[in-house]
């Protein structure tokens, strides 16, 4: 990851857009995926810190009002620092880093020290918040002009100026726009004009406030509304009605905690905010390599002379590819024909460019017997790489159709080491994808923290698990997929509106 010894590193000023992790830009997403160091601010979203390796550097400089972890000089020797000795360094700041972003001021730093740098523009909030609150700001038929001002000093802006902008963009300025708002007005702007606040603006749990010049400052006093949020004022605010996506999203203002293993997650979880959820990615469960791996490489030095070859979870293919990877064996040796549960684990096999012969019509056990109904099983050897601990239904079943079934323990499920506390985190729904999470969130945070909280499972093996435990089920998926979960969720949610 370093530069070679002696050679001069590079620092990156990034704009890490204004909230949504998806906005920031390619440049930006491949500088961090190098990044040796991370310095990143209050208003980048965490998520981003997640692109840079695992072993970079990772450090929290931002800022609130009263609140600096770093002085601006200090965060400025800090990069100058990490450069010299070679590395690669990211300065990710919210939004764009020359717009009220002090881009200007660490680029000046790092051009006095000598130290190589570029900057890498970002989504400004201003453009964010048009796009995420349906309000242009530019239009043909209200607006050609638009200012950036930032409220921080009031008395260092000539409003007379300023305040008549068609449309006018104030950062900084919520604890300050009651005396901005009395300023413009007595400058000759309407007091009807309309105005609105945005904070986190682009994020889930977006917050907008709309009214007019005169009681803006009001509407947010009485919403104890809190930085950091971009006011708006000119006649674009109008047209939110008309244009706001966004807020009617199906899942705006829903918070979901996804309990998935880490790193199984992020395709339900980025459905979940294409759907305008708040999404909470709480795992409860983590993948472990099996306790004695020699049953399963015993399994692979046979690979030829079994007849059936059965996965009943995504994970169960790739712990199983390791392992004959691992071996003197390869995919050449396979003779069986292949049958997957449902369609996540048949994707997996198919990422391996190997068919599935079979497949169940519903992604359970019972599903997956009712497709083999049809075959001979009579002395046939099948193999089944599996989690430690499951469901003994399929080998049972199949023994007794007169199948010869190796189970093998592929890789175990634990409980993760802590689980974040329910009560704080306040999610309107929890997911449950196997009877494991079901389990472990309870034996974890016990079933009592799970009340008022919806539940939704992707199927009624879970749901009796869930039921079982004390834990009432919301919703459960149709179609036993990650997907079908989603849907569920949506179609509760269709009921409750």
């Amino acid at each position: 990851m370093a530069n070679d010894r002696g050679r001069m590193g590079k620092v990156y000023l990034v704009g890490a857009g204004p909230g949504d992790p998806d906005l920031i830009t390619w440049k930006g997403r491949r500088v961090l995926e190098r990044a040796d160091a991370v310095f990143y601010d209050h208003l980048a979203n965490a998520a981003l810190l997640d692109l840079a390796p695992a072993g970079a550097e990772r450090v929290y400089v931002g800022k609130k009002k009263s609140d600096h972890a770093f002085s601006q000089e200090e965060i400025g020797a800090m990069l100058v620092e990490r450069a010299r000795r070679g590395l690669t360094v990211v300065r990710l700041k919210g939004g764009d880093p020359l717009i009220f972003g002090r881009g200007g001021e660490e680029a000046e730093a790092l051009a006095e020290a000598g130290i190589p740098f570029e900057i890498v523009p970002g989504v400004t909030t201003p453009l964010g918040i048009a796009a995420y609150t349906g309000v242009p700001l530019t239009h043909r038929e209200h607006t050609s002009v638009v200012t950036f001002v930032t409220g921080h000093a009031v008395e260092a802006i000539d409003w007379s100026k300023v305040g008549h902008a068609e449309t006018l963009v104030i950062f900084m300025g919520l604890t300050t726009f009651p005396q901005i708002a009395r300023e413009l007005i007595e400058r000759g702007r309407a007091p009807d004009t309309p105005a609105m606040a945005v904070r986190w603006a682009t994020r889930p749990f977006q917050e907008t406030l709309v009214g007019t010049l005169a009681d803006l400052a009001h509407r947010i006093a009485d919403a104890g509304m809190k930085p950091p949020a971009t006011i708006v004022v000119g006649e674009v605010v109008r047209l939110r009605g008309k244009l706001d996506w966004y807020g009617r999203l199906p899942l705006s203002g829903r918070r979901i905690a996804v309990t998935r293993a880490r790193g199984q997650a992020e395709a339900m979880s980025a459905r979940l905010r294409e759907l305008g959820a708040d999404v909470i990615e709480m795992p409860a469960i983590e993948i472990r390599p099996p306790s004695d791996p020699a049953p399963l490489d015993r399994a692979i030095a046979e690979l030829a002379a079994y007849d059936w070859l059965i996965f009943t979870s995504a994970n169960g293919v790739e712990r199983f590819v390791e392992r004959l990877d691992r071996s003197s064996s390869d995919l050449r040796d396979l003779r069986a024909r292949i049958c997957a549960i449902g369609p996540a684990t048949r994707a997996a096999i198919e990422a391996l460019h190997l068919k599935v012969d079979l497949t169940g019509k519903e992604y359970v056990a019972e599903g997956l017997l009712e497709a083999f109904a049809a075959h001979d099983l009579t002395g046939k050897r099948v193999l089944l790489p599996r989690a430690a601990v499951a469901r003994d239904l399929v080998p049972v079943e199949l023994a007794r159709r007169g199948a010869r079934v190796d189970v093998v323990e592929a890789y175990r499920t634990v409980a993760p080491a802590g689980f974040p506390d329910l009560k704080a985190v306040r999610p309107d729904w929890i997911t449950f994808t196997s009877s494991s999470t079901v389990q472990n969130v309870v034996a974890l945070a016990g079933a009592d923290a799970l009340r008022g909280i919806q539940v939704a499972s992707i199927g009624p093996v879970t749901s009796a698990t869930a039921r079982r435990l004390g834990v009432e089920v919301a919703a459960e998926a149709a179609v036993f997929t990650t997907e079908g979960v989603v849907e569920a969720i949506l179609n509760a949610e269709t009921v409750r509106k």
